[in-house]
């Protein structure tokens, strides 16, 4: 299997662990071992501008998943196989988020990654009955991948002085957007 993490950002992020966890969620999920995954990390503007192209939708977001091949979790005795597609992950929208929830941005990427790749599985939450069911996957999966990991206190950081992308994107875009909200 083959999870590729790009970091186009500042933030230092270890692509280590979220290829781990992409690989893990995916053996859970029973996708094959042959599939193919990407995670890149971007910053406001790259994220904002595939929101309104794909989603029609103004702003940077948290999360976006571009699915290839729509594989579907496995059965127990199929595996499924192929390219399963890219999740693309603003950390700045994860740290505001994090913030909000009172948890680590490391932890919110890491949630998002799931979450990601849930979407790539083809898991949603349009209804309650699919919120439930998605959201509670996803956690039990982040829950489980952090009890199992020795690593579980690495930190997404941003080195000193680096300025806040969000706030120049909110800046330079006059979005009014309040930097508390939730995405």
């Amino acid at each position: 299997m083959s999870v590729d993490v790009t970091n186009e950002t500042q933030w230092n992020i270890d692509p280590k662990v979220f290829s781990d966890l992409g690989i893990w969620v995916l053996d859970q999920m029973r996708v094959s071992t042959q599939s193919d995954l990407t995670i890149m990390f971007v910053d406001p503007d790259p994220i904002a501008e595939l929101h309104m192209r794909w989603m029609n939708l103004e702003g940077p977001t948290d999360v976006m998943s571009f699915p290839m091949d729509e594989l579907r979790p496995g059965d127990g005795k199929t595996v499924m196989e192929g390219v399963l597609g890219d999740i693309v992950i603003c950390p700045w929208v994860a740290a505001q988020q994090a913030a909000a929830a009172g948890h680590s941005t490391m932890s919110e990427m890491l949630l998002l990654t799931i979450h990601g790749i849930l979407h790539l599985l083809g898991y949603d939450h349009t209804t309650p009955e699919q919120e439930r069911q998605m959201f509670g996957l996803q956690r039990q999966l982040l829950l489980t991948f952090f009890a199992l990991r020795q690593d579980a206190n690495v930190q997404a950081t941003l080195p000193e002085g680096t300025p806040d992308a969000l706030a120049i994107y909110d800046a330079s875009h006059g979005t009014g957007r309040d930097l508390n909200a939730k995405q």
